[in-house]
Parts: C-alpha cells; sequence; structure tokens
C-alpha cells in the first residue's frame, strides 16, 4: 500500500474518512501499517510475541503513522507500542480484524426480516479471531461516518470509525480490550456533512443511570435462570385461565428509608411475597425499559432492549423476573411501540435524516406527547421493533406485553384536527402499516414464544383480539376502557340518581363477547386530578368504602379478566404520584385492612371458581337473572362453567338500602352457599347477610325455574354458589 497523501491524512485528522478500513490497518503486498493515534508521540510495531519489528513515521502531527514493510510478503498479526513522554501502553489495532456481521445476518438486517436482531446488532463482548474485546454493529443508513466513541478512546470519533457494510446501511467495528461496564456512544456524521449530537445504541443492553445518557456494553443473557419448569409448560389458553393482574410502577410501589427507590433486588421478594399472599396471577409493570425522562412513568422509551438503570443492572432485572416466576406470578409488562421522545441522543433524526419517524409530522409528530411516531411502513423500523418484542420475551423472560396506546397507532387522523393528517393510500384514516405492523408482532408473538400481548385500545376498532388469519390484529385480549368508562361513570352518581344511569352498568354485556376483554382499573384512573378511586365514590367515609367493596365485587364477578392499578386494593386516599411511596400505613386503618382482606378474598372466591373465569370470552358464560331493576338499583346475574363446574350467582345491591325478604330466581333447587359477602365485618361492613347459606325452593321467577328469599346488605356484592 503506498503511504497516505496529505488529503486522505487530513481526512483521518478531521474525521472525514468514510471508508476507514481502505486506509487504516494493514494493506498490500508488500503490506504496509497506517495507524492514527494522537494520543502517540511515537508508535512501534510487535509481533505476537511482543517483540519489536519496526518504528512507525508520523505522517502527520496531529498523529497519523505509517509504517511499510518491504521484506515481507504476507499479512501478518501485530500489535502497537504507543509512547508519550515517560507513559508507554500497548493496545492492539482494530482495524487488522475482520468484519463481524455474518453475510445471512447481513441480508436478514437489510431486508427487515432478522427476528433475533439483538443478537447481532448493539454491542457483544466476545472473542474475536483470537482476541477479546466487544463488537459493535448499528444502522444508519444515511450517515457519511459513524463512530465507537467512549472512556476508551477520550470520546473522541476521529479514532475509532466504524467499517461500512453495503447494502443495508450497517456499520460494524470489532474493538479489542473493551470490556463489559464501558460507557459507549455512536458520534455520527450525518448525511450533510454535520456531527450530531452523540447517540445512544438503540439496541443496548443497558444504559447509564440519569442524568448519563450513554450506553454500556453488556451481554444480552447475564442470569444463570432457575424458572425452567415456568418457561418450559407451554402457551396455555388464558382466555379460560383466571388472571387477575396487579398493575405496578415499580418506583413508587413501596419506597426505602428517606424515600430512596428500592433496587430489583431489594423490592422483587417484597413484591412477589405481597402478590402472593394478595392471590393475584399476574404482576404488569408499567414500562421497565430505559427512559430518559422520570414523570414519563417509561412511556416515553429510548432504550427498548434495556431494563432502566434506575432500579440497577440488567441481571437484577432478570433475577426479579425469575423470583416471581418462582413464586408462581406471571409477569407482564408495558411496551411502547407507538412513539418515542425526541431527545437528542435518541432516535430522533439518529443519521441525520427522518430514519425511525416519519419527515412530514402529520405523519411523523404526537402533538399529545410531543413524541415522534415510528414509521411503521419502513422494513427495518418495523423490525427494529419487532425485535424488541421478541427480546423481552426471549431474553428476560418476560410472559406478556401489554401494547400501549394501540388506538394512536391505528388511525391517521388520531388527536388531529382537519388538515393536520394525511389520509392512506385509500383515502382512509387508518394507518395501513401500523396495521400491518401489529399484526406481524403479534404473529411472531405466537410462532416464537408463548408469551400473550394485550392491546390498549379505547375505540370499536374491530377484531382486535380476533387471530390475523381471521382478518383481525391478533392480540390475545384488549383492554375494555367502555366498560370501565361506564361503570365508574355509574359508580361516580350519589345512589339516589343511580336509577337514571342503570344502562351505565348493563350496556357492556351487549358486547362483552366481541373481544377477549380485560376489565382495567389502572393508573389512567388515578392520575391528572382524577383523584383514587376510593375518593371516586360518593357519600361519606362508610358509604365511599362500601361503594368501592361493591363495585370490586361486581368487577371480580364481570366477564372478563380483571387488573386493578396498585394501593386501590387497600383504598389509597391519595392521588397517585410516581414520586412517592403509595400510603401503606392505611392499613393500620380497619376501613382500609378491610378492603384489602376483600381484595384478597375476591381473589381465591375467582380462582376457586371456574365458572367466574372458564367462559369469560364467551356468551355462553353469563347469563342474566334480572339486569332491568333499576329502580332498586339491583343487579342480579349468572356465571357459568363448563359442563360440571356448578353455577355461581352474583347480587349486587347498588343502593344504601337493606333489602329483606328480596326474591331472586336461581337456576337450581336446593342450597347455595353464599361464598362472599362484600357487607360482611372482616372488610369493614355491617355483617347483614344470610348466615353463609340459603335454600332456593321457592316459586320460579324471572326466568329461572326456582328462586329464594334472601336479604341483601347495603351497597354490596353477594356471591352464591350452588352446593347441593
Amino acid at each position: 500500500m503506498t503511504r497516505p497523501d496529505a488529503a486522505t491524512c487530513e481526512a483521518i485528522v478531521r474525521g472525514r474518512l468514510t471508508d476507514p478500513f481502505a486506509i487504516l490497518g494493514m494493506h498490500g503486498t508488500p503490506p504496509a501499517i497506517t495507524v492514527f493515534a494522537p494520543d502517540a508521540r511515537k508508535v512501534t510495531v510487535l509481533d505476537t510475541k511482543g517483540a519489536p519489528i519496526g518504528v512507525m513515521e508520523n505522517i502527520h502531527d496531529e498523529g497519523v503513522y505509517h509504517l511499510a514493510f518491504a521484506k515481507k510478503r504476507k499479512p501478518f498479526a501485530y500489535r502497537l507500542r504507543c509512547q508519550a513522554g515517560e507513559h508507554t501502553w500497548e493496545r492492539e489495532d482494530p482495524y487488522r480484524f475482520g468484519p463481524v456481521l455474518g453475510e445471512m445476518d447481513k441480508y436478514l438486517l437489510a431486508e427487515g426480516r432478522h427476528e433475533e436482531l439483538w443478537t447481532c446488532l448493539g454491542s457483544h463482548p466476545k472473542i474475536h479471531e483470537g482476541a477479546e474485546g466487544t463488537t459493535f454493529a448499528v444502522w444508519a443508513p444515511n450517515a457519511r461516518r459513524v463512530s465507537v466513541v467512549g472512556d476508551f478512546n477520550a470520546w473522541d470519533g476521529r479514532r475509532n470509525p466504524m467499517r461500512r457494510r453495503m447494502g443495508g446501511g450497517l456499520w460494524e467495528l470489532f474493538i479489542p480490550d473493551v470490556k463489559p461496564g464501558t460507557l459507549y456512544k455512536y458520534e455520527i456524521l450525518g448525511a450533510y456533512g454535520e456531527v450530531l449530537p452523540l447517540k445512544a445504541d438503540p439496541v443496548a443492553f443497558q444504559m447509564e443511570p440519569a442524568p448519563g445518557t450513554a450506553s454500556i456494553v453488556a451481554s444480552a443473557a447475564t442470569h444463570s435462570w432457575t424458572d425452567g419448569a415456568w418457561m418450559n409448560k407451554g402457551r396455555p389458553d388464558l382466555r379460560e385461565q383466571p388472571m387477575s393482574i396487579y398493575e405496578v410502577h415499580l418506583g413508587s410501589w413501596r419506597r426505602g428509608d428517606n424515600d430512596r427507590m428500592l433496587s430489583y433486588a431489594e423490592v422483587g421478594p417484597m413484591l412477589a411475597d405481597y402478590v402472593k399472599d394478595m392471590g393475584f396471577t399476574h404482576v404488569e409493570f408499567m414500562p421497565l425499559s430505559e427512559h430518559p425522562y422520570t414523570p414519563s412513568w417509561g412511556y416515553q422509551p429510548i432504550g427498548l432492549f434495556a431494563p432502566t438503570s434506575r432500579f440497577g443492572e440488567p441481571a437484577d432485572f432478570a433475577a426479579m423476573i425469575d423470583h416471581l416466576h418462582g413464586e408462581n406470578i406471571g409477569v407482564i409488562m408495558d411496551w411502547v411501540p407507538a412513539h418515542f421522545p425526541s431527545d437528542a441522543h435518541g432516535l430522533a433524526r439518529f443519521d441525520g435524516t427522518a430514519l425511525y419517524e416519519h419527515e412530514d409530522p402529520r405523519m411523523g409528530f404526537h402533538k399529545d406527547w410531543n413524541t415522534l411516531i415510528y414509521n411503521f411502513g419502513r422494513a427495518e423500523v418495523s423490525n427494529f421493533l419487532r425485535g424488541s418484542a421478541l427480546y423481552w420475551l426471549r431474553e428476560m423472560h418476560i410472559d406478556g406485553l401489554r401494547v400501549d396506546a394501540v388506538a394512536s397507532m391505528l388511525y391517521l387522523d388520531y388527536s388531529r384536527n382537519e388538515g393536520e393528517w394525511l389520509s392512506n393510500r385509500f383515502g382512509g384514516r387508518h394507518n395501513l402499516e401500523a396495521i400491518d405492523f401489529l399484526r406481524e408482532v403479534n404473529i411472531q408473538v405466537g410462532e416464537r414464544t408463548d408469551g400473550v400481548t394485550i392491546a390498549e385500545e379505547s375505540t370499536a376498532f374491530p377484531g382486535v383480539s380476533r387471530p390475523v388469519d381471521q382478518d383481525g390484529l391478533g392480540f390475545d385480549f384488549k383492554w375494555n376502557m367502555g366498560w370501565m368508562h361506564d361503570t365508574l361513570q355509574y359508580m361516580a352518581e350519589d345512589p339516589i340518581n343511580r336509577q337514571w344511569h342503570h344502562g351505565k352498568m348493563t350496556f357492556g354485556l351487549q358486547y362483552a363477547f366481541t373481544e377477549n376483554f380485560v376489565l382495567p382499573i389502572s393508573h389512567d384512573e388515578v392520575v391528572h386530578g382524577k383523584g383514587s378511586l376510593l375518593n371516586k365514590m360518593p357519600g361519606d367515609e362508610w358509604n365511599r368504602f362500601a361503594n368501592l367493596r361493591a363495585y370490586l365485587g361486581w368487577m371480580w364477578t364481570h366477564p372478563g379478566k380483571k387488573l386493578l392499578f396498585m394501593g386501590c386494593e387497600f383504598g389509597q386516599d391519595r392521588e397517585w404520584s410516581h414520586d412517592r411511596s403509595l400510603d401503606w400505613h392505611l392499613l393500620d386503618d380497619p376501613r382500609h385492612a378491610g378492603l384489602q382482606n376483600l381484595v384478597r378474598d375476591l381473589n381465591g372466591v375467582y380462582r376457586a371458581n371456574p365458572a367466574l373465569y372458564v367462559r369469560d370470552c364467551a356468551a355462553e358464560g353469563f347469563q342474566w337473572i334480572d339486569g332491568g331493576n333499576a329502580e332498586s338499583n339491583v343487579f342480579s346475574f349468572l356465571r357459568l362453567g363448563k359442563d360440571g363446574d356448578p353455577p355461581v350467582a352474583v347480587i349486587c345491591n347498588m343502593a344504601p338500602v337493606l333489602r329483606e325478604n328480596f326474591r331472586v330466581g336461581l337456576p337450581q333447587k336446593g342450597q347455595w352457599k353464599e361464598i362472599l359477602n362484600s357487607d360482611a365485618t372482616d372488610y369493614g361492613g355491617t355483617g347483614s347477610g344470610n348466615g353463609g347459606r340459603i335454600t332456593a325452593d321457592g316459586q320460579g321467577c324471572h326466568g329461572q325455574p326456582v328462586s329464594t328469599s334472601m336479604t341483601l346488605p347495603p351497597l354490596a356484592t353477594v356471591i352464591l354458589k350452588f352446593s347441593s
């Protein structure tokens, strides 16, 4: 190789070298070596045994060195010894190593069909061609130059420019001696020749704690899992299983001394013990992927492959999941593919162009959240997001993803005024590319994992939880936002007015089986001035608690899986704030402790009685006894399981009136056990009831063959189970 000319040297020292492997490293026959070492004053080439074989010539004052080997005919392995004053150090030359990405990886990434892209993109500690170090790979098709920067090269983008793999816009580099725990970013020379703000790695497995924004070299697999039995049990049909979800914001569920946020290692066992004691089947975490802004609660993520460092390292996160599985608790995590923040170190204009987002703000900007919308129609972007979903399910053993803000993805005019959106190719308002993306995510999750997906979707878009091959979106479940809004509006009414709003409670049964629903009382209902769930209930203290107990009884017996936000189970009085712990001291008050006892028992009754869950998603599992008694504010219905499952009757009295000798039709003659009464004294109620048992031997009514005369406590839900 000829000695680099002045223009080439100038390109090296100014960070404008677009093809570093054509100049740096060893080239030609006879071979010659060119090195950029701006911190050295002398560079010596060593053989593999450490013996000097030549001193390099300084051909540019800012650190370009060159040496030709006239007597050698073949390339050879070498190291470099650098000197500056009295300081001497040795290092490998990154530019003597071959490519990292295999041809198949490169092809699949270029096609947007690499369903395990995290195995090749990002940073990976490994031994490459006999040397220990880290491989880096990133997608930036419009960049002129991409460099890895970190403490190991003084954050100098001129020192480690990456190799461009033509065809897919991929850049890669193996840097010897870079170890796990090293901070790094990418310095990118943009499409128009500008040096962009340093970018975090989109596929980093770990990121620096805030306010830092660097990525951290880490392996994807850093935990020795012990949950093999849990992970190998297969994919159950959760439509026929009990599913009672406890939604958790990890940073505020419980805190330590001086309001200190607890780590994954500290909070995991405490949470597992609590959830197990309360009888919930699953925990749902609000987003735990890395995000720069804590008040976003994780819903503006930047690290879609990195557990947030707020609570520890990825291995600690994995250990928490492992522990929850060991206690037979499923783990769902909120996942946010709808949008991303515009922080300079993130995905925004990643290579100087609208790469992950749309160029046109009518397609690419969310007014509500001041965030950017992914370009779902770009194969590489869709692949990146699918890879994130599969990563959490496969590598981090998450059991399910609750997909945030699906409605905003489905509609091009979502929260937009006339003239602020572009129609699809058919002139319609549906985002066809986002719909295709969601379907493909659900296909891949179904084929490659045992995980489930749950859509937070608030519109009447058809077939959200219908299989893709039946023209649905392919989600396993959908949040029933209409049920939540209607029933909470009913409960907020003074009981004297509820008869005029009776349909708010019954309307949901008209569409309850059009989707596989989850009934959500989520964090969204207890923030932004909405107050706590307890404070939505009308009346004095006794009435508020009684109303909430009755409502939770209604919820736990209504068709659909259950989701309850943390604190609602014991009557958190204040509106939720991410900045403080839940008010656990309230459990010293018998009213709050009683409400907690009720939720614990509701979970127990729910899980013990198949009639309450096995046909949650089938119309055959529900039958009104009397859904029209608006004047009395009373609702009564049956929950029916499969053959052999005892039926369950539910009677809800939403008036503060004790009703004695109240006649209810029932499907079977004989003894019915009162398996739960939300007015029991253990829950803070009056203790009114039926002594634990009633006899159905009366004349038929409400379309049922027999009936009973029973006591309905005030503001209470009573659950009966046929016994004999």
